[in-house]
């Protein structure tokens, strides 16, 4: 009885890492990312103009590094109370006084990476 076997290239699984890392930055990171700046708040562009997508290895990353409220428009903030640590008050340039504690309303999420990475695409 004849003997079969299969012979795989050992470059092979560098091709396939290649085609994967340039489908990942190409087409569907740029998807994404367009989406996720269609879909953010522009209160002002500081938020969209900072979303950037990244791929490492054969994972895709979309989202902002340099602005820290990113994750807090996307998830929302809960009501919150500032109070001081080291002083019996907080004082900011501007304020008419110093005072005991500042009481921040909760903030409603208003997702755009979600929506981004859940649009259907189709080829």
């Amino acid at each position: 009885m004849a003997r079969s076997g299969v012979r795989i290239d050992p470059s092979a699984r560098a091709h396939v890492d290649a085609a994967i890392s340039d489908w990942l930055s190409d087409v569907i990171g740029d998807a994404i990312l367009s989406d996720a700046r269609d879909f953010v708040p522009k209160r002002s562009s500081r938020l969209h103009d900072s979303l950037r997508a990244e791929v490492q290895g054969k994972v895709l990353r979309v989202g902002s590094l340099d602005v820290n409220y990113c994750t807090a428009t996307e998830m929302g903030l809960p009501a919150m109370t500032i109070t001081p640590r080291f002083k019996q008050a907080l004082y900011w340039e501007g304020a008419d006084h110093p005072v005991k504690k500042v009481n921040l309303p909760a903030r409603p999420a208003s997702p755009f990476l979600r929506p981004a990475l859940f649009q259907r695409r189709t080829a």
